[in-house]
């Protein structure tokens, strides 16, 4: 600590503005002075420096050999931060109270003598990171996220956030009155969702930014229109590049303008380094995927799910899940450890819904008997599961009946569902071609990203990370 007469004529000097903020925060040495520097630096005409926390912790990851130094990463870090800093007391108060426009228009002639308060500033631009699969896109989200200290903020996948959409969507609908007969009227209940988010948050991370279902392809629009409006900064990463969201996707034309104002609001990033760093040989967390034919590979999963268990407070037996209002049963489980048989997560009609709260209640999961995944729903329902596992850092222990980069199988033929769905559309063959529900595009996509996340589930960082009996915080949406 400094002494008193110097901490008192320090004070002086920043009472007359004579010291800049850098040059005060290079005498001080005092957390406590560094603080008051900080709260009185916005008041000179010096622009504060960027926090470097997250630029620090980049560079001791390198140190370490946890990383691999890659320049691309850090210029997209430089830029992150530079945002970091901006939202460190930003919130956007002053857009939810300013009127907009229409109600402007509608408070009357009266109200035109009035003065009209001044439009807030824009606020700041966010960040849309696309790139291939394993180049760090959701590292530097996350590393980003954690070093804004802002109250009003929150991170999600974005399959997460469109379920909770629809869910606050199919509530408002249901708190409508009962329409009497002969009673017509219409209720757009997106706008008000929007309003709940905007009020909840100033600063919205998606992981995995993607778009495979018409629904959520009709509402997008208007809802991030909303939000932008009432001055919510997203950051989101991506496969896609935006002008590739939904591509050949059904009633495409009413969803590129979403795309335009993705663009207006965020700042277009490309991490595409052309390297998959998950795919980089790191240090392994032992055998996590034992293949069907293997001598002892079941008994050998039997001795580590009792091994697991020993640690566990809670007994071995089924436990039932509540998801929705709907009952999910899992035959095996004890504590935060469930074993599972692919069937079991995947022939059944489950959704992410259902996997968001298996990746809650869960920090590691066996899966027994994946066979060879074709275009279909078992496949689909795979990768939407092993994306929600991943983003809550849930350990898996696999056994399949083909090696990781052989279990994929692209049949090429249609399957009966598709078929269906061609004649309840009145679509032909032809124009079947350009979509990617039936070329299955989104699909191939999505399973590379899959087969990479399970190369990284497969490493003993990966492995120490997702073990929750260390810290006992289980993560929450």
């Amino acid at each position: 600590m400094l002494p008193v007469t110097a901490t008192c004529f320090l004070k002086y000097l920043l009472n007359h503005q004579v010291f800049t903020r850098r040059t005060f925060s290079y005498l001080v040495t005092s957390r406590n002075l560094q603080g008051y520097a900080n709260r009185r630096g916005h008041s000179t005409s010096t622009p504060p420096t960027p926090c470097s926390e997250t630029t620090a912790q980049y560079e001791d990851l390198v140190t370490s050999g946890s990383l691999r130094k890659d320049p691309l990463q850090q210029h997209v870090l430089q830029q992150l931060v530079l945002l970091q800093h901006k939202l460190q007391h930003y919130n956007n108060n002053s857009y939810l109270k300013a009127q907009s426009p229409r109600e402007l228009s509608d408070a009357g002639a009266a109200d035109e003598k009035d003065p009209v308060p001044a439009a807030p500033p824009p606020p700041p631009k966010g960040f849309y990171l696309h790139g291939d699969v394993g180049t760090g896109k959701t590292m530097l989200m996350d590393m980003f996220f954690s070093g804004v200290a802002n109250s009003r903020k929150m991170r999600v996948h974005f399959n997460g956030f469109m379920l909770d959409i629809h869910n606050r969507i199919h509530r408002r609908k249901q708190s409508l009155p009962k329409r009497r007969l002969g009673k017509m009227f219409t209720y757009d209940p997106i706008a008000p969702v929007a309003m709940e988010i905007c009020h909840e948050t100033c600063l919205l991370c998606f992981d995995e930014f993607q778009v495979t279902d018409v629904a959520d392809a009709m509402i997008l629009k208007q809802l991030f229109q909303t939000m932008f409006e009432y001055g919510v900064v997203v950051v989101a990463t991506s496969n896609r590049p935006p002008d590739d969201l939904y591509k050949n996707g059904l009633q495409r034309d009413t969803f590129l303008p979403f795309i335009d104002v993705l663009k207006e609001h965020c700042h277009i990033v490309s991490l595409d380094s052309g390297i998959d760093y998950r795919m980089l040989d790191q240090t392994g967390a032992g055998k996590l995927y034992y293949l069907t034919g293997e001598p002892g590979a079941e008994a050998f999963m039997d001795s580590l799910f009792e091994e697991l268990a020993l640690r566990q407070r809670s007994l071995t037996g089924p436990r039932v899940l509540t998801v929705l209002g709907r009952d999910v049963v899992l035959k095996k489980t004890c504590g935060s450890i469930a074993d599972c048989t692919f069937d079991e997560l995947c022939g059944r009609p489950l959704g992410a819904a259902d996997y968001l709260e298996i990746a809650r209640l869960f920090d590691t999961v066996f899966i027994r008997h994946i066979p060879l995944l074709t275009l279909k729903d078992q496949a689909r329902r795979f990768t939407t599961l092993v994306d929600n596992l991943y983003s809550h850092k849930v350990r898996l222990v696999l056994l399949a009946d083909a090696p990781l980069d052989r279990i994929f199988v692209h049949s090429g033929g249609e399957d009966e569902r598709d078929r269906q769905l061609l004649d309840d559309l009145g679509l032909t063959g032809e124009t079947a071609e350009h979509l990617s529900l039936f070329t299955a595009e989104e699909e191939i996509f999505a399973f590379q990203r899959t087969m990479s996340r399970l190369v990284e589930m497969q490493t003993e960082s990966y492995w120490t990370r997702g073990d929750r009996s260390t810290s006992r915080t289980d993560v929450d949406d």
